[in-house]
């Protein structure tokens, strides 16, 4: 997946947010939802929806699997349940040290100010 979005610097985000930000509608996030084990956004109040930046990189890859690479969502599913060590890992790897690198440099405009 060689995604080029930048996800904000927050904690949760609505689903409205998710959808504008993935470029999905909200309806395709709830059915993704129920189809897909791994992304489990929290629910609280009136079953609100609330993600984390874990969760819209998930969003990011099932939408990859299936609008770019032709998956259908069982083949979706088993690339998700069994993606390869070093593939899964590099993609990992590299959102972390992308959100890190954001984070440091967010410190630094704060330890400047």
């Amino acid at each position: 997946m060689n995604n080029q979005i930048n996800i904000p610097n927050k904690r949760y985000f609505t689903i409205g947010e998710v959808s504008k930000i993935c470029d999905l509608k909200s309806h395709v996030l709830r059915y993704w939802e129920q189809e897909f084990s791994q992304l489990d956004p929290i629910k609280r109040r009136g079953n609100r929806r609330y993600y984390q930046q874990k969760d819209l990189i998930i969003v990011l890859e099932i939408k990859d699997l299936l609008q770019n690479q032709g998956y259908t969502i069982d083949g979706a599913k088993t690339k998700l349940d069994n993606p390869s060590s070093t593939e899964r890992s590099n993609e990992t790897s590299g959102q972390i040290v992308k959100q890190l690198k954001n984070d440091l440099e967010q410190l630094l405009v704060l330890l400047n100010k």
